[in-house]
């Protein structure tokens, strides 16, 4: 077929899955476009069958699987059905285990592991096709290698072929991506031939805290297995359950006990020969409780039910302070319709949906691409190794976000593996060749130097695991070391490290576990090095100037020095959530992060005070601190200013004359404008030094006895200083002959509060600001409570008068109330008592 010859079995001799018609179509496509995009949903054979039609003698087809446990059980299904084992004329390779021989036509790899090759031999010498299956997933690994492949073709081979491969029929993407500008590559569809599978909408009866970081309410759990044991009641076959991750399988399985049936567990953390054993049919009915691995590339036999707790988990980076780890996200409509499609693969079926047929169309179409959210520091170390450090010019099916991309180079660069211009370094490459993300194969390396090969590669094993622990990396180190899978991953990195020239360690200074791990884990995250903030407390400072706790109840309570190795910040919390970590000694803990150690001289506003100091710190942390006998007297100003305008004027004393000085003058400027100067916090805070004196200020209560009243009249432009009585002075006469206080308050509404007799023989209100504004009159009874209020007293007396003179009269009978209080004699006084 096409270029590869003799095919390794006709299409004919194929299974009659649903993709089988197709597959000319798709060879021929490959033959005469050399990229496609195919389409085809789970079920199809579409895994399975595409690169048996596509392989010959000619030379080797590649199969890239995002997950390791999709890659063996596609390598073991092609081999059976040519009757073989894999290792034969199909094999496989994932990380730390490879079955191929020269007999190999097929190879299934990870996408990780292709992009490796791919580092190591861009051409691909011998390989004439490579499939990209479940493109749709969006991983960080699946863009990189298709970006890689189409340079690959455009530069080195255009004789390879790439064929991509999607679940969802959102292809058009990826079709852009592989064809040439204007031309995107053809898209050939295959259409699945699922049995009907019925939809049961099953929430929970009470409320479920929605889920956050790696946290599931257990409310949700306890729902989940209910749901199960209800669909193993209500049909025959096999019940397949999707839940986020392997802690809440866990939980599940504990909560199953009893069930006429085996309960399986299937994800990527088990060793291989378990994922495989899950794979198969057993002689009893079962239960698969798997995590999104079951969702696409793998076959689950038997099922004739799911059970779908509408979860997923994927990879989240809060770059603002540096914390990376995997989050707990709702499924996308795609993913559930995927995950509903594994019922219907052999007989008609039902799913189990725990969420409201309401929130179903709420969804997201489909599920965030990981180069959106997630940590790309390996990411970037790839693009360094590839020439593109920025990612510019590399067909990506979206581009990296510029921030995350510029935090990831900066971990790099702190690191030693990239230079100053994005240029991938020997120590970069050596980081690379570990197979793990940049930070834990510097751990590696660094720690083989003083702890031996084997008991770093069994420290970053631990760190490598998305498991959680109680806040004790120590403990999970020990209670895992027979581990089958943990045992492997240590002979991995074992063997990677003795391709790298390490400096023997000095046996004679042997660490326990605890300052070993501790070790490790600081040099994977020299930022999360932190201290504890109270002697015995829970709350510490991270170097990186995080805040971080411990679960409450921690073995590490109280520990001086902490080396965090996965932290998250819950909704709504102050501080981050210590997940795991290590003790430290102080000595180690300036070891691993020497790089942020730093001294130097501090003169700021710093916790509500000016400080003068010459600290050395850890990052954020301070490890000692000298106050400064005489600092420079322009630097304690300007902290001075700072404090200032971080917690306003409320530092200086405002006596009442410095406060009716600042409205008068806020009056003056709103009625007038310019030079009156503006009074508002804005322009007062925006230069300080203008018009206060700071020469003396030292500290926060030098600040208060400032003279405020006399930095404001320095504000005053001289060509109007005189001025300021007549244009809002501080008191009027009123006909009684008082001197009444304005208040000024509101500097659009002057305020006069008077008692009515004292304001009789006045025909209009008095005015300021050379007669633009009115006082606003405040009429008070004898008493002083306010009667009326005006700035039109003309009208007051004609309209308003009349009422409040038949009211007040008879209350108070031995003050004047005339008829005509224009003509009538001003008065502070009653008349006398008669006697």
């Amino acid at each position: 077929m096409g270029q590869t010859g003799r095919v390794l079995i006709p299409a004919g001799s194929l299974p009659d899955l649903p993709v089988r018609p197709v597959l000319p179509e798709v060879a021929a496509t490959l033959d005469g476009a050399g990229a496609a995009v195919l389409v085809a949903p789970p079920g199809t054979g579409k895994t399975t069958l595409v690169p048996l039609a596509l392989a010959g003698p000619g030379g080797r087809v590649i199969v890239a699987e995002p997950r390791r446990v999709a890659t063996r059980a596609a390598a073991r299904r092609m081999a059976t059905l040519l009757g073989e084992q894999a290792g034969q004329r199909v094999g496989f390779a994932v990380r730390g285990e490879r079955q191929v021989s020269g007999d190999t036509v097929v190879e299934v790899v990870t996408t990780g592991l292709l992009v490796r090759r791919l580092q190591a031999d861009p051409e691909l010498a011998g390989v004439t096709t490579v499939i990209l299956d479940e493109c749709h997933e969006r991983h960080l690994d699946s863009d990189l290698a298709l970006a890689f492949l189409v340079e690959v073709r455009a530069a080195l081979r255009p004789d390879l072929r790439v064929l991509a491969t999607s679940a969802t029929a959102d292809a058009e993407r990826l079709a852009a991506v592989l064809g040439e500008p204007g031309r995107p590559a053809p898209i050939v569809v295959a259409h699945a031939r699922n049995h009907p599978v019925e939809v049961i909408w099953a929430p929970p009866a009470g409320p479920i805290t929605p889920p956050h970081g790696l946290r599931v309410d257990p409310r949700l759990l306890d729902h989940v297995a209910a749901t199960t044991r209800r669909a193993l009641a209500e049909g025959d076959g096999d019940v397949l359950v999707f839940l986020p991750g392997a802690g809440e399988i866990a939980t599940v399985a504990g909560r199953l006990g009893g069930l006429d049936a085996d309960v399986v567990s299937l994800h990527g953390r088990l060793a291989g020969a378990a994922q495989d054993a899950a794979l198969r049919a057993g002689p009893r009915r079962r239960v698969v409780l798997a995590t999104a691995v079951a969702e696409s590339s793998l076959t689950v036999p038997g099922v004739r039910a799911v059970v779908d707790a509408g979860l997923s988990r994927v990879p989240r980076m809060d770059h603002a302070r540096g914390l990376g780890a995997l989050a707990t996200v709702g499924v996308s409509r795609s993913s559930a319709e995927q995950r509903a499609g594994r019922a219907g693969r052999e007989a008609p079926g039902r799913v189990y949906r725990c969420w409201p047929a309401a929130l179903h169309d709420r969804l997201p179409a489909q599920p965030e691409p990981e180069i959106a959210a997630a940590d790309l520091t390996g990411f970037a170390l790839d693009l360094a190794l590839w020439g593109h450090p920025d990612g510019d010019g590399l067909a990506l099916p979206d581009p990296p976000p510029a921030g995350a991309l510029r935090a990831a180079v900066a971990t790099l660069h702190d690191l030693g593996a990239v230079d100053t211009g994005g240029r991938v370094t020997a120590r970069g490459r050596a980081l690379a060749a570990a197979g793990l993300h940049p930070r834990l194969g510097r751990a590696l390396i660094d720690g083989a130097a003083v702890l031996g090969a084997a008991r770093a590669a069994e420290l970053v094993a631990v760190l490598d695991d998305d498991r959680t622990t109680n806040g004790d990396v120590v403990t999970v180190l020990r209670a895992g070391r027979d581990d089958p899978a943990r045992r492997a991953e240590t002979r991995r990195l074992t063997r990677a490290l003795s391709r790298v020239p390490t400096p023997r360690p000095d046996e004679a200074a042997r660490l326990s576990d605890d300052a070993a791990a501790g070790l490790i884990v600081g040099l994977a995250y020299p930022e999360r090095v932190a201290r504890v903030r109270e002697p015995g407390g829970r709350s510490y400072l991270m170097a990186g100037g995080t805040a971080a706790e411990l679960p409450a109840g921690s073995p590490l309570t109280g520990t001086s020095w902490l080396a965090v190795a996965g932290a998250d910040r819950p909704a709504g919390a102050r501080v981050a959530r210590v997940r795991s970590a290590a003790p430290l000694d102080e000595e180690t803990a300036l070891e691993v992060a020497a790089p942020m150690v730093s001294e130097a001289t501090e003169i700021g506003w710093i916790d509500g005070d000016v400080v003068a100091r010459r600290v050395r710190r850890l990052g954020a942390i301070i490890l000692a601190s000298t106050r400064l006998a005489d600092p420079d007297p322009a630097l304690l100003r300007a902290a001075l200013v700072t404090g200032l305008r971080q917690e306003g004027l409320g530092l200086l004393t405002w006596s009442r004359n410095a406060e009716d000085l600042r409205r008068r003058l806020a009056f003056a400027h709103a009625a007038l404008g310019d030079p009156w100067p503006d009074m508002s916090d804005e322009a007062l805070l925006a230069n300080p030094e203008d018009w206060l004196d700071l020469g003396a200020a030292r500290r926060r209560a030098d600040l208060a006895r400032t003279d405020v009243a006399g930095g404001l009249r320095r504000l005053v432009p001289w060509s109007v200083a005189g001025r300021l009585d007549d244009v809002a002075p501080e008191r009027l006469p009123v006909p009684s002959g008082s001197q009444v206080r304005i208040d000024y308050r509101d500097p659009a509404a002057p305020v006069l509060a008077v008692k009515v007799q004292e304001a009789f023989g006045w025909k209009e209100a008095p005015r300021l600001a050379d007669g633009r504004v009115p006082v606003l009159l405040h009429l008070l009874s004898p008493a002083g409570r306010p009667v009326a209020v005006t700035a039109d007293l003309g009208s007051f007396w004609v309209q308003g008068y009349p009422q409040v003179r038949a009211e007040m009269r008879g209350r108070y009978p031995r003050h004047p109330w005339p008829e005509d209080p224009t003509t009538a004699e001003p008065t502070r006084r009653a008349n006398p008592r008669a006697r």
